[in-house]
């Protein structure tokens, strides 16, 4: 049985942000994937200079509507990242609203992209949305710290608060929460992150478990474009995968994550030169280069179990 997403993120000409980021990973996985991009970029905007286009709401409508009209609107999983637009968002809701309605499986996975490390890096209008209307209908989020602590009010401090925290996003609506980075001390020390995950899993008996893991995950000196929807993609693919193993889920994305970013960071300072500070086209994701590592990630970090 084929598997079908349906990803609506921002496209690059040059680059992988967005749907270039997370396509090829799914397709090389074996899901078919639809997409529509929000915007056209000619490259992502931690250029000096990028150029493009942005979709509206009532194009992302018409696009919609054409896919319907043929009846092919069928589909297992939708995915969504970055967003600037209320409008926009609202139409996104809509879509997997209907989409749902047309099959009660379909999954949506949702990264929450709000800011980072305290402060806000989309319009304020747009946390409201979130809150209300795009974490209900999502079932697996991919917030970061701060995401996760504006989105259910309460600060993480401890990891006590993560999981109260997760367990509050699950009151939401997602049965799937991955807090992807906090900034709690990890107990291998302060050049790794510390993330977390947490899954309600119905039994067959009718009743419901929660699974819950810590990770932590190897820092990197550098500043990446597109990671976190590359990341989004892997969680889907492989909750797709294992879907009552959250461990070996999480395990193998940060896996994917990490042998990407590093084959990335050896050649962007290789490309650099001794001393010399990558530039934005030198840090482009080595997506192709990577496909192995996609298709069967060597474990490189393991998840504890809480």
């Amino acid at each position: 049985m084929e598997c079908r997403v349906l990803s609506i993120q921002s496209h690059v000409v040059r680059g992988y942000v967005g749907n270039k980021s997370a396509s090829f990973p799914l397709q090389v996985l074996g899901f078919e994937v639809d997409s529509i991009n929000s915007v056209q970029f000619s490259n992502h905007t931690g250029y000096a200079h990028w150029k493009g286009q942005v979709l509206t709401a009532d194009e992302l409508h018409v696009l919609y509507e054409g896919i319907k009209l043929n009846n092919v609107n069928h589909y297992d999983y939708v995915l969504t990242g970055y967003t600037r637009d209320t409008s926009f968002l609202e139409m996104v809701v809509d879509i997997i609203q209907e989409l749902k309605r047309a099959n009660p499986n379909l999954v949506y996975v949702c990264d929450p992209v709000l800011g980072d490390h305290g402060s806000m890096y989309v319009p304020q209008n747009l946390h409201p949305v979130y809150r209300n209307k795009v974490v209900p209908v999502a079932d697996i989020i991919t917030p970061n710290q701060f995401e996760a602590e504006l989105l259910t009010g309460k600060n993480i401090s401890t990891e006590k608060d993560a999981v109260e925290v997760m367990d509050l996003l699950h009151k939401m609506g997602p049965d799937t929460v991955v807090i992807t980075s906090s900034d709690l001390p990890p107990r291998l020390g302060d050049r790794f992150l510390v993330s977390f995950g947490s899954k309600r899993i119905l039994m067959p008996d009718g009743t419901r478990t929660t699974q819950r893991i810590r990770i932590e995950v190897p820092k990197v000196d550098a500043v990446f474009v597109g990671t976190g929807d590359l990341f989004a993609a892997m969680l889907l693919a492989w909750t797709h995968h294992y879907p009552t193993d959250l461990k070996t889920a999480c395990e193998k994305t940060f896996s994917v994550m990490h042998h990407v970013i590093q084959r990335t960071i050896s050649f962007a300072h290789e490309m650099a030169g001794p001393g010399r500070r990558p530039s934005p086209a030198q840090l482009e994701l080595r997506m192709v280069q990577s496909k192995a590592d996609i298709e069967d990630p060597t474990i490189v970090m393991e998840a504890t179990v809480l």
